[in-house]
């Protein structure tokens, strides 16, 4: 019986289950694209409720493969549905859901690194940084190969309040690899503390809202995923450009297992390294014997304020590139990774510890 006064629920018609798209479509998931198929609706239910409230709201989902997050937002009664998927193969199961709510979805076919965001939705839903969070929300099961790389764009995005941010603190729902939401929400000392977590939560407020097994994926990861909700901060936790404080955070934990100093001392050239490094930690009143994810968020501001400080009285300063140094140094070839020259310095530090 309905309910006096209650408008009825928006509701998908009866539609071919996700199993039974999958086999319609002769879909599989790819495993160089770390693609891991969502079947069971309860847990995108749980996914979506984590968004907020949906109702009216302007959604983009991203990678939305065979649908199954796709049916649950669409269930919440959102007023418009964007999707951007990248591989072919999913798009003409995701028309059958647009078919199935007129005038509601809107398929992109492309790579979200690469979309651009600042025209995904109306104008008129622009909020001042300040307000509340616009009603737009961010949702996405997302592939493991992408999600760091996209997630450190979305923060950079964020810092510049453009992206996604071009119309306010828009809300992000994403899923990660359990040990990815264990860093991003990691609280200083913990054993996951990282960069991840510097860059998140100096930026957002950042929830590690449940976690999924992976044996309710398909095919099974061999790790469980993690749900994570990011709200942008009004006023980030440090008051500097995003690629000045990811510079002195990634030099931090480049030496995770030493002293602070040690990755501290790779922003300076070799010639003043010592005197540069000592410079820095005392103006910024930082214990040079604590251990990177020993470093609060006030430590990293400080060390970033100082840094700032000591770049515009040396402009060559930032440009400098410890990276660059080494493989001058060692003459490695250009290719070489930055893990490859790490581990090479870590195993040439143990060895003279070795045979000391």
């Amino acid at each position: 019986m309905a309910v006096p006064g209650k408008a009825a629920a928006f509701r998908l018609p009866p539609l071919p289950t996700i199993r039974e798209i999958i086999k319609l479509f002769r879909l599989r998931a790819q495993k160089q694209l770390s693609q891991n198929f969502l079947l069971d609706l309860q847990l995108t239910d749980k996914i979506v409720r984590q968004a907020g409230e949906l109702t009216n709201a302007h959604v983009c989902e991203v990678g939305p493969g065979p649908g199954g997050i796709t049916r649950s937002i669409l269930n919440t009664d959102v007023a418009q549905l964007l999707l951007v998927e990248k591989d072919a193969r999913f798009i003409p199961g995701l028309q059958m859901l647009s078919e199935a709510a007129p005038g509601k979805v809107r398929i992109v076919h492309g790579d979200i690194l690469t979309y651009k965001m600042e025209k995904a939705f109306p104008k008129y839903l622009k909020k001042k940084w300040e307000d509340e969070p616009p009603n737009i929300h961010i949702v996405g099961n997302l592939p493991f190969s992408v999600s760091t790389p996209l997630i450190i764009k979305w923060l950079e995005n964020v810092s510049n309040r453009d992206g996604p941010f071009f119309y306010g603190r828009t809300q992000m729902t994403l899923t990660f690899q359990k040990e990815v939401g264990e860093r991003l929400t990691a609280k200083t000392g913990g054993k996951q503390r990282s960069r991840l977590s510097i860059m998140a939560q100096h930026l957002c407020s950042v929830e590690n809202c449940f976690v999924i097994p992976g044996q309710a994926f398909v095919p099974q990861p061999e790790v469980d995923v993690a749900v994570v909700h990011f709200t942008p901060l009004v006023q980030p936790k440090i008051q500097q450009p995003f690629k000045l404080v990811e510079k002195v955070v990634q030099s931090a934990f480049q030496f995770r297992r030493k002293y602070c100093c040690r990755g501290i001392g790779i922003l300076f050239p070799e010639s003043e390294r010592l005197k540069k490094t000592e410079q820095l930690m005392m103006e910024a009143d930082v214990d040079p014997t604590l251990r990177p994810f020993q470093l609060s968020m006030s430590h990293f501001s400080n060390l970033c304020n100082v840094y700032r400080k000591m770049c515009d009285e040396d402009p060559n300063l930032f440009t400098y590139n410890y990276r660059e140094e080494l493989r001058q140094k060692k003459r490695l070839p250009k290719n070489t990774s930055h893990s490859e020259e790490i581990e090479e310095e870590e195993e040439e530090d143990e060895d003279k510890k070795n045979q000391l």
